[in-house]
């Protein structure tokens, strides 16, 4: 299914201890949008869906939508930290093409 590096984990873990509430997941969604055709979005979540498929990832929960479930198969994030910013990165098989910017693909 999708997978987080241990960077990714790390930098999530950060995030949630950071939280002022209780957290269930990283919920990663593919919604339509970008420059591409689809965009990832993160965002942390209370409680999944009762849909959601949820991933332990190195002791993160990942909660992916049904909708997204083909379109993150086989993906893997990463959290680059650099001089000119840092975040999340995706590398998705499934992407026949990606916008310059890295934050919309299509497939």
């Amino acid at each position: 299914m999708i997978s987080l590096t241990g960077k990714a984990v790390e930098a999530v873990d950060r995030f949630i201890i950071s939280a002022k509430k209780p957290i269930a997941g990283l919920r990663i969604q593919v919604e339509g949008g970008g420059c591409a055709g689809f965009k990832y979005t993160l965002r942390l979540e209370e409680l999944p869906a009762a849909n959601d498929q949820l991933v332990d990832c190195g002791g993160v929960t990942v909660l992916v939508d049904q909708a997204s479930v083909p379109l993150l198969k086989n993906v893997t994030v990463d959290f680059i930290e650099s001089v000119e910013g840092s975040g999340f990165k995706f590398e998705n098989p499934n992407a026949k093409t990606s916008c310059d910017c890295g934050d919309s693909f299509t497939c």
